[in-house]
């Protein structure tokens, strides 16, 4: 059977694969702790499924508009005055069915064949493989723990060329949390300020998951106006409001960008879910409790998750700031047997803790970062407690490694 060639310009990603091994050992009666899940393990807040009830009773069952119905996108616009003091019209706001597609709408919409695409690593898996798959060319810049997996004005300028067209990053970040202060991004925007051909994907669907105790709450990079007419950020309601199932995205970009994504959505999906999209007005516009208390929560796991990382040997880990996740560097394990398996690097290491510790976590290979795994603390602290407690068990019949 004869498939398109551009199944080969993009793989899997890395994330759905574990969640996939893990269930297939769940069918076989293994009990799996899953340390790999990039979604809150909290229900929806009982104000947005009550207003996605009353929507179902009123019949909004219809086809909506590809760029998603104007109070929605209205909205949008409030949410981003009030939470971020950046001012768009509904005219610029395109909802879609997750933040992915959102994504994927704005690289179609931007990239031409072999146009650079800068992605600062690590990164979220599916950056480079949407920009594959748009015939873009990646560039990858290599941060390091040392700055908080931060990148630095001079690494950017260093990569940009002639054929730079696109640049995409994230903050709060998946996987590491770094969290980019308003002086970190205004001196990224000063180099991009010499350079107007550059477009600017802004990812913050982690936006209100975030610990930073710099006392400034989320930035934006679109709040320096000079570079506002280029900037596309990309959000949505999966993490902040615990909706990943609904699929809800969006994104605020200048109107030819909106256009743009909205003319390929029109042939590829249409306009998303409509009663997702009620239930979505309801989230933006009332009280942000819930997702407040889930934030909480978050904290105190992320504490006694980076208690729990400290207890294992050899394993070095940057506490993150934002998202939940942490990203510890495993690489002291390589090279190393357990019994019959051989750790080579951590993708062995990812598979060796799924199949003889039973606890599914992600290769930091999926994100531009072989030495490190990402370890997600999405899950009840129950389960966080006892993951650890057989990752500590598993690495200990690995051959010690060295001072």
């Amino acid at each position: 059977m004869k498939l398109s060639s551009n199944l080969l310009r993009f793989n899997e990603p890395e994330t759905l694969k574990m969640a996939k091994l893990s269930r297939e050992l769940r069918a076989k009666g293994i009990d799996v702790v899953d340390l790999s899940v990039g979604e809150p393990d909290f229900n929806t807040p009982e104000h947005i499924k009550e207003a996605a009830k009353k929507a179902i009773d009123e019949n909004w069952s219809h086809y909506t508009p590809v760029p998603g119905y104007l109070d929605l996108r209205e909205a949008i616009c409030q949410k981003l005055h009030r939470d971020n003091n950046l001012s768009y019209t509904p005219q610029q706001i395109v909802v879609s069915t997750g933040a992915k597609q959102s994504i994927a709408n704005v690289m179609l919409s931007i990239l031409n064949d072999d146009d650079e695409i800068i992605i600062p690593t690590p990164y979220w898996v599916s950056y480079s493989e949407i920009a594959r798959f748009g015939r873009g060319k990646v560039v990858f810049i290599h941060t390091i723990p040392e700055k908080s997996f931060k990148l630095t004005p001079e690494q950017l300028e260093a990569a940009i060329t002639d054929k730079t067209k696109l640049f995409i990053f994230s903050s709060p970040c998946n996987p590491t949390g770094a969290v980019y202060s308003k002086n970190e991004l205004e001196e990224l925007a000063k180099v991009f300020q010499k350079y107007p051909e550059i477009f600017i994907i802004s990812d913050e669907i982690y936006e209100y998951i975030n610990y930073a105790n710099n006392g400034e709450g989320h930035q934006s990079i679109a709040q320096f106006n000079y570079l506002k007419d280029r900037i596309i950020i990309v959000n949505g309601l999966s993490k902040g409001f615990a909706m990943t199932g609904w699929r809800l995205g969006y994104i605020a970009a200048p109107v030819e960008i909106a256009k743009a994504c909205e003319k390929i959505q029109g042939q590829f999906t249409s306009g998303t879910n409509s009663i997702t999209q009620r239930a979505a007005i309801a989230a933006l516009d009332g009280p942000l409790t819930a997702t407040c208390e889930m934030v909480k929560e978050f904290k105190k796991r992320r504490q006694r998750v980076m208690e729990l990382v400290k207890e294992i040997p050899c394993v070095k880990c940057v506490e993150p700031d934002g998202a939940f996740y942490i990203f510890p560097e495993v690489k002291s394990y390589f090279g190393k047997k357990a019994g019959d398996a051989v750790i080579n690097n951590a993708n062995d290491l990812c598979m060796y803790l799924l199949n003889a510790a039973h606890v599914s976590t992600v290769s930091g290979d999926a994100f531009g970062e072989p030495s490190c795994i990402r370890i997600s603390f999405a899950n009840n602290m129950k389960n966080i407690e006892e993951g650890f407690k057989r990752i500590k068990k598993g690495l200990e019949l690995i051959s010690l490694c060295a001072n």
